[in-house]
């Protein structure tokens, strides 16, 4: 019988096989390249050198410093990698409580990194059959060998090990058979004679008389009647006893016993020390447990006395374990970053130098005393007709209750607050909040030198331009054309986080004001109010935001001296904006006053300096 075999009966084959290095694929290339790595909820998604080898995945702060070592790594052995349901370019993956977000350049090169991952995977074997076998039983037996001794770890390596006692178990117990089986013959031989003796002892007592000869003719000898001893049969010979040494298998037969006591013995210690020692390793896992499982309780108590930082998944609501401040922190950083890649894109588009103005227009007739005056010097134009479609009732009455409304003075009982005021321009709010949710109104006054009300109002509806001013805008398109100043337009809005994704579906129309006379100055509006669609249902990717917005423009024209032709120094645009907007969902009251205290004078000073860059030199449109 094999060492192996005999082993099975009392432990495993597998344990008794000589370990072999595992963890290391084999023949599958490195894969490494640049991925954005979600930090935190200020510095947000930043880029990181990711390398893939060995089963692990490192990253590094650049591709420069993979000589100074990684500063993260997973094992993807148990690692869940997950592509994200919506991000296209987006994959997470997490082992036990640890989770890195990974953004790739395109969804191309995000599978590319799957693809990898999982090969590695596959190919590191965990899992599979083989596997366990290249590990390795954390009870074999030829651990012996490498960790553990009965008094230090090198008498192991002088032919002590376990392998080897039970080895010479084997010997023994070969030798001991041979021995037993020597042994039996022997006795079953002394048996044979015995039996035979007794049987002739027998037949001679029976056949005896009381003056029967003491001697026997055959030379054996009974006992007389005065007890001394008689010959009764011949001595065993060695040749009837098949030739054993009885005496000397005997001596051996109790060596071998001693030693398999021995070896026994050694192996019984090796056992205790193995059993010590793995003891005290579980003593150290169940400790190392204990305290992982308080530092869990005691996190998991100050996480919900303190603030929570998410991940790039994280959504807003009403129970959020954020607070209003970590909220406000968060916002604030985002929209920085937001304004820093605004600046540099003006930056880029400054390098151009602005062509200067040319004059253009035709010649009016002059009436008017001052300069911009309440009466100023206009053109009537008729205004178009009416658009008819199936919103115009709704687009009618939204226009009447700006004219009526909007235009109102800010004073009286109409409580509006001043909170911004820059030059020429004053933002005013009134604080409405309904449900928890803030649903303020806005109002905005501007004046803009040099453009016409048309032209304000054309900028701001035509969507050819919207790309080129508004920032917050992901994407956007037309669901439907209902006529030549009126179209549904869905979009969605960058997101701020933690706040989460937005969008709009409004419809948006363009009209010329009728003026009730003559002196009266042209006004042009934009009406942006929220409408329903089935081309644009709401998804749970995003929150629908509800708005109601005018931009209301009136010209305002300053007669030239004599009889010069007017040039954008005789025009001016009094702008008037009003927003109504219910942003859905959930953040706190103060964040969203904040944001919109902030944004709004940017936006404005925005859009109309760029209505201002794209008028200069051409030809003014009344």
């Amino acid at each position: 019988m094999s060492d192996n075999q005999s082993w099975n009966s009392s432990g495993s084959e597998e344990d008794l096989e000589p370990r072999e290095d595992y963890g290391h694929p084999v023949g599958i290339a490195e894969f490494s390249g640049v991925l954005s790595k979600w930090t935190n909820y200020i510095h947000g998604w930043q880029d990181r050198w990711v390398v893939l080898k060995n089963n692990t995945l490192s990253y590094y702060k650049s591709q420069d410093e993979t000589e100074y070592g990684c500063r993260g790594s997973l094992c993807l052995s148990k690692a869940i990698i997950t592509p994200h349901e919506f991000d296209e370019c987006r994959l997470d993956i997490s082992v036990n409580d640890s989770i890195w977000y990974l953004r790739a350049q395109d969804p191309e090169h995000r599978n590319q990194w799957i693809d990898s991952i999982e090969l590695h995977r596959a190919d590191s074997g965990y899992g599979s059959e083989s596997s366990l076998r290249r590990h390795g039983s954390m009870l074999s037996l030829t651990s012996a060998t490498s960790g553990f001794s009965a008094t230090s770890t090198s008498s192991f390596k002088k032919g002590h090990s376990l392998r080897e006692k039970l080895a010479e178990m084997e010997t023994f117990r070969d030798i001991l058979c041979r021995q037993v089986d020597t042994l039996q013959k022997y006795f079953d031989s002394c048996a044979d004679a015995v039996s035979k003796d007794e049987l002739q002892r027998d037949k001679i007592m029976e056949d005896d008389e009381d003056d029967f000869p003491n001697t026997r003719t055959d030379g054996e000898f009974l006992h007389n009647n005065n007890g001394s001893k008689e010959k009764l049969f011949h001595s065993l010979s060695p040749k009837e006893m098949n030739g054993i040494d009885f005496k000397g298998e005997a001596i051996t037969f109790k060596a071998t016993t001693a030693g398999i006591l021995a070896t026994l013995s050694h192996c019984i210690d090796l056992m205790v020390k193995r059993e010590d020692s793995w003891q005290k390793r579980l003593d150290k896992e169940m400790e190392k447990r204990r305290r992982t499982e308080e530092s869990y309780k005691s996190a998991l108590n100050e996480l919900k006395k303190k603030s929570h930082f998410g991940g790039p998944d994280y959504e807003e609501g009403p129970n959020s374990l954020i607070n209003e401040d970590e909220f406000f922190d968060a916002v604030e950083a985002a929209l920085d970053r937001q304004d820093k890649i605004e600046e540099q894109c003006q930056t880029e588009k400054t390098r151009i130098h602005r062509s200067s103005p040319v004059s253009h227009g035709g010649i009016y007739s002059s009436s008017g005393t001052h300069r911009f005056s309440d009466k100023p010097y206009r053109k009537v134009v008729r205004a178009s007709p009416v658009d008819v479609h199936r919103f115009s009732s709704e687009v009618e009455e939204m226009v009447q209750n700006h004219m009526t409304y909007s235009l109102q003075d800010v004073g009286g009982d109409a409580n509006w607050q001043l909170v911004v005021e820059e030059g020429e321009m004053k933002v005013y709010r009134r604080e409405v909040e309904e449900n928890g949710i803030v649903l303020d109104p806005l109002k905005a006054t501007h004046s803009v030198k040099g453009v016409t009300g048309h032209e304000v109002c054309h900028y701001f509806w035509d969507t050819a331009y919207r790309n080129d001013w508004e920032t917050t805008i992901e994407n956007f398109n037309i669901v439907e054309t209902l006529s030549d100043n009126a179209v549904i337009v869905y979009q969605t809005h960058k997101r701020v986080w933690p706040a989460s994704q937005r969008d709009v579906l409004y419809l948006s129309a363009m009209r010329k004001m009728v003026a009730n006379n003559e002196n009266d100055p042209d006004t042009w509006l934009v009406c942006n109010f929220s409408v329903d669609h089935n081309d644009a249902q709401p998804t749970s990717r995003c929150v629908r935001a509800k708005i109601n917005i005018a931009m209301i423009c009136q010209t305002l024209v300053s007669p030239p001296e004599g009889d010069k032709e007017i040039s954008r120094n005789n025009i001016m645009c009094k702008i008037t904006y009003v927003a109504n907007v219910n942003p859905g969902g959930w953040a706190p009251a103060s964040v969203l006053r904040a944001v919109a205290k902030r944004e709004y004078p940017k936006f404005l000073k925005r859009f109309t300096s760029y209505v201002q860059d794209k008028t200069a030199g051409k030809p003014i449109l009344f």
